[in-house]
């Protein structure tokens, strides 16, 4: 039998009518403990052990990802730390690229060592980084692609076949492509993982994770999650579940207005340089058409005033909102140097190119002339 599309699977994967009520849309199940019967053991006994709601998520993610099995978080730190824990542990090896999201290399450089890891941070796009950490023991690789703000791209399939001849495991996240224009497990890695408040849920309403992989992977990582209490509230699952039904339409939006925004931005002569893989000069453009179904909806771009000239124009938007977050509906932009990515050490941002005059932006589903027309008015009025 041929296998139901993607948009078939985010609007009907992992569900089923409710067998008591016969409810269509899946039952918000808002209860911390279950009243336990006869049956030994018993299904439910305390969400945070698991949830219908929760586990219904669980099967539509996996689903879409291709994955045997998905646990849910309560963020998207929560799926790292869970997935890294249920990986690696005391006197064990972590590689984590330096190119990814602030919180994720505070948690690699400040956390991970108390806990008794040795961390390597390496630049996955550099094969003979990836070979070194590898020969230097590196028991799971932890990377992001496109990274996160630069938009740099990793060539998945090199780094996991070169991880698979080390025993090592690579964790994917996935956040900024989703499953819909990129599968990591498809191309070698073991492990995925999202903030799902970000496009999974796509609405900025509420705060998710999820991690993907193998069945007993998936245990182990429950059995961690359990202990750790990093469950996903049952309303805050149910949220992303109705979040994930319009996935599809929303990623076509928002990667046809990234890529005008982008085109329009590339004109500007305040805009020093921007950061898109769907532009054909992107040095990851090939890659990317390659790994990927699609560009996404982040853009980066350099301002030539640095900070103040940012704030300037960020100032001056009207349509398009200053907040930390990414994936919603609404256009939201900000500085990583002094926001998502002021943990980093001043030197390590310039290397990995997060100047101070570089800008995200997330760019949302609303009519993309107004999002350019938002931009062209600010940028102007520097």
């Amino acid at each position: 039998m041929r296998e139901k599309g993607f948009s078939t699977r985010a609007v009907h994967g992992g569900e089923e009518p409710c067998p008591v009520t016969g409810a269509h849309a899946v039952p918000l199940y808002q209860t911390s403990t279950f009243v336990l019967g006869r049956e030994l053991p018993p299904r439910y006994v305390y969400t945070r052990h698991g949830n219908p709601t929760q586990e219904v998520l669980e099967r539509k993610v996996a689903l879409l990802e291709g994955g045997e099995a998905a646990l849910a978080t309560a963020s998207g730190m929560a799926a790292i730390l869970t997935s890294l824990l249920a990986l690696a542990g005391r006197g064990e090896r972590v590689a984590c690229s330096a190119a990814v999201y602030g919180g994720t290399y505070s948690l690699a450089r400040n956390l991970l060592p108390r806990l008794g890891m040795e961390v390597m941070m390496f630049d996955p796009r550099r094969r003979e980084e990836t070979e070194g950490v590898l020969r230097r023991g590196a028991k799971v690789l932890l990377l992001e692609t496109p990274t996160n703000p630069t938009l740099d791209l990793v060539d998945l399939r090199e780094v996991c076949e070169l991880a698979k001849e080390r025993g090592a495991k690579v964790i994917v996240d996935n956040t900024l492509m989703t499953p819909y224009y990129q599968r990591p497990l498809e191309l070698g890695a073991e492990v995925v993982v999202h903030s799902a408040t970000k496009y999974l849920c796509g609405h900025g309403d509420a705060l998710g994770g999820v991690v993907v992989g193998e069945e007993g992977f998936i245990s182990e990582a429950r059995r961690v999650l359990v202990l750790t209490g990093g469950a996903i509230s049952p309303f805050n699952a149910w949220l992303i579940l109705r979040g994930i039904k319009t996935l599809p339409l929303r990623m076509e939006r928002h990667s046809q207005n990234a890529l005008r925004v982008a085109e329009f931005l590339r004109s500007h002569p305040r805009v020093r340089r921007v950061r898109y893989p769907g532009l054909p000069d992107h040095p990851g453009h090939e890659l990317a058409r390659r790994q990927m179904s699609g560009f996404g909806g982040m853009v980066s771009f350099e301002l030539e005033g640095g900070r103040e000239e940012v704030y300037r124009m960020m100032g001056g938007l009207e349509l398009v909102k200053c907040a930390v977050s990414l994936g919603d509906v609404s256009s939201l932009i900000e500085h990583p140097a002094s926001m998502t990515h002021r943990a980093l050490p001043e030197e390590e941002r310039e290397r990995l190119g997060i100047g101070e005059g570089l800008v995200r932006l997330s760019v949302g589903v609303e009519d993309a002339e107004d999002i350019i027309e938002d931009l062209e008015k600010a940028l102007d009025a520097v």
